[in-house]
């Protein structure tokens, strides 16, 4: 039995985090009540600890993300000619298969329903945008977007995503995806070259996160709040981020990978498998720590690689009315001092002055969403200056 002690404190705890996730709501609400909306406040809202709270919110913040007018969205949608799709059957097999991404105890006339809708979602977009190439595994990301905001507005959103985000696994060859990939082991080798070593010694590649790339984590993930919380975060990033949050999964498993048999099927076995108890705020903070130290940019240039080009060249602008990095300008005199005091404490695995300061802001604003400047900016260095965002 807890002592009075522990239950006060309990008490306290709880009734902070209420206070938090009030004064967040509130937040989310002035920023979407704005004129014009607060694009880069909804931003640090989604990467922020908690993200976007509920199914109710994503409904609204989501569409502001990627740039969807909502008020532009047909009232009917455009019926689906399954006869004559190519891409039917193999959607059909997949979405047949998707039972487990429906919440558990949903009546299956109900489920059955959103089956049909998750097919005709998936030709929809399919039809409209023929230099699209379907994949297994895009149906789990179109099955959470369909669960949190219905047919109609799912469709929009799933539309400009795969015109964007995942428009590199939409080709006609998996080259573009083996390319994104390809960043995965340098991210670990950079953060800890022990793992990097034995991971190599059993070549045990990178072919064990593809379903958490292309699925978004939708594939391998139980717990559908796991889900969406990571889908707050991927959509007010980079679209590479991602990758950053598969490599420090494995960073965080660093005493399985280690303690398991440096042979190739073993250590593909265990990393494939994604444990359930991981501390997925923790693993955003760091995922957004490592983009700010080593950044797509810098990965690339080391490499002379170019890799997923096509999904960087809208990120010039975070919105039409304001980008992340105002965000950090505004806040980088409130840190200032926070930062010196913390400077001695932040670890950097082979630091430069420019990586330190860099990855000092993030791990001091990432709570308060300025993570969001680092997204923006390394995309800026990346991409041709071509567009605004989502035009």
């Amino acid at each position: 039995m807890k002592g009075k002690g522990e239950r006060s404190y309990a008490l306290v705890m709880l009734t902070d985090a209420e206070s938090r996730r009030r004064r967040k709501m509130v937040e989310i609400s002035q920023a979407l009540n704005s004129t014009p909306v607060d694009v880069a406040a909804l931003r640090r809202m989604a990467i922020s600890e908690g993200g976007l709270l509920n199914d109710e919110i994503r409904r609204q913040v989501w569409p502001r993300l990627l740039n969807v007018s909502v008020e532009n969205i047909p009232e009917q949608l455009e019926p689906v000619d399954r006869d004559h799709n190519k891409d039917f059957n193999q959607v059909l097999l997949d979405v047949q298969r998707s039972l487990r991404r429906f919440p558990p105890g949903m009546p299956d006339e109900q489920r059955e329903g959103l089956q049909e809708e998750l097919t005709d979602i998936i030709l929809r977009v399919l039809v409209k945008n023929p230099q699209l190439h379907y994949y297994q595994g895009y149906h789990d990301i179109v099955v959470t977007f369909l669960l949190v905001l219905g047919e109609r507005l799912a469709t929009a959103l799933v539309e400009k995503l795969s015109t964007h985000h995942l428009r590199d696994f939409m080709d006609p060859t998996m080259d573009n995806t083996k390319h994104i990939l390809n960043y995965l082991m340098p991210i670990i080798e950079r953060v800890n070259p022990e793992v990097y070593d034995f991971m190599q010694q059993a070549e045990v590649g990178t072919i064990f996160a593809l379903s958490w790339l292309i699925t978004w984590f939708g594939h391998v993930l139980s717990d559908f709040r796991h889900v969406v919380r990571l889908y707050d975060f991927f959509l007010a990033c980079h679209p590479l981020m991602p990758i950053y949050f598969a490599a420090v999964i494995v960073l965080h498993r660093e005493e399985e990978v280690l303690d398991c048999e440096c042979d190739m099927a073993m250590m593909h076995h265990l990393l494939s498998r994604i444990p359930e108890d991981l501390p997925y705020e923790t693993l955003i903070s760091r995922a957004g720590d490592l983009f700010v130290q080593f950044p797509p940019s810098e990965l690339a240039r080391e490499r002379n690689q170019l890799t997923a080009v096509s999904t960087f060249k809208d990120f010039e602008l975070a919105s039409t009315q304001q980008r992340p990095d105002t965000v950090l300008r505004q806040r980088r005199k409130e840190l200032q001092h926070a930062l010196e005091a913390q400077r001695g404490s932040v670890a950097v695995v082979q630091p430069t002055a420019r990586r330190f300061m860099r990855l000092a802001v993030m791990g001091l604003t990432v709570a308060l969403g300025a993570a969001a400047l680092a997204v923006v900016n390394s995309a800026l260095e990346w991409a041709p200056k071509l567009d605004l965002l989502f035009p």
